[in-house]
């Protein structure tokens, strides 16, 4: 999954984003996301392969969620973010007009299943991110229809209540594999390509991040290393000791 939110307006005042401890990088992110409305949500559903649902056409399918209440009249937002998401393609006055509320995704997002899922259910699913802090901070927002926990402990506890027992955030698990930079620039260096949408727009960057997670797995976690995913479950970038 992947969200697109109105950038960071708070950051520490002295000390580089890199630099903080987890309680530090906490404390900001539940400030800013606190402060912002969430823009897109985007989500990308595979089996364990990795293929994606075609129910039975010739195409394959992601799920792209544009959110009404994010106003540029009247909200925070860094204008350079702003920016960049309308260069890519998103349309805010439209998503006013026509986006989902919150309150009611929340409540579909759960009936869904795909949150709040019975045990059996939640040892077979993982969720798969890319620097996802500010990603699982907006939905256990909207989810939980409050403002994120004082306390960081509090709030992956929230995370695994609501999305199950397995999470990976491939930012974390770059070093391991001697990559950096963003996903577009790990994907190349995977040679994954972007099969639809552009940068920035969340159904895309889900879809991508989910290929590239696949190669991920096939390249560096096969065979004698395979064990080794387990160790990056739930080390979110930025929240957790670095690996």
């Amino acid at each position: 999954m992947d969200t697109e939110f109105p950038g960071v307006i708070y950051d520490h005042p002295q000390l580089h984003y890199s630099s903080l401890s987890p309680t530090e990088s906490y404390s900001i992110m539940k400030k800013n996301v606190d402060a912002m409305e969430l823009i897109q949500l985007g989500l990308a559903l595979s089996d364990a392969e990795g293929n994606l649902p075609d129910f039975g056409t010739e195409y394959c399918y992601v799920w792209e969620f544009n959110f009404q209440e994010f106003d540029m009249d009247e909200d925070l937002y860094n204008p350079q973010s702003i920016d960049l998401l309308k260069r890519q393609g998103i349309d805010f006055s439209k998503n006013k007009r026509m986006g989902i509320h919150s309150f009611y995704f929340a409540r579909l997002f759960t009936n869904s299943g795909l949150s709040l899922a019975p045990t059996w259910v939640d040892k077979n699913r993982t969720w798969v991110t890319f620097h996802s802090t500010y990603d699982f901070g907006f939905l256990i927002k909207i989810l939980s229809q409050r403002e994120l926990p004082d306390d960081l402990s509090e709030f992956m506890g929230l995370v695994r209540m609501y999305f199950g027992v397995k999470v990976f955030d491939m930012k974390q698990m770059m070093g391991f594999c001697g990559l950096h930079g963003g996903l577009e620039r790990m994907a190349k260096s995977l040679n994954v390509e972007r099969m639809a949408g552009k940068s920035h727009q969340a159904g895309s960057d889900s879809l991508l991040t989910i290929q590239a997670f696949m190669e991920l797995k096939k390249v560096y976690f096969s065979g004698p290393t395979m064990e080794l995913l387990n160790e990056f479950n739930y080390i979110l970038h930025g929240l957790a000791t670095v690996h």
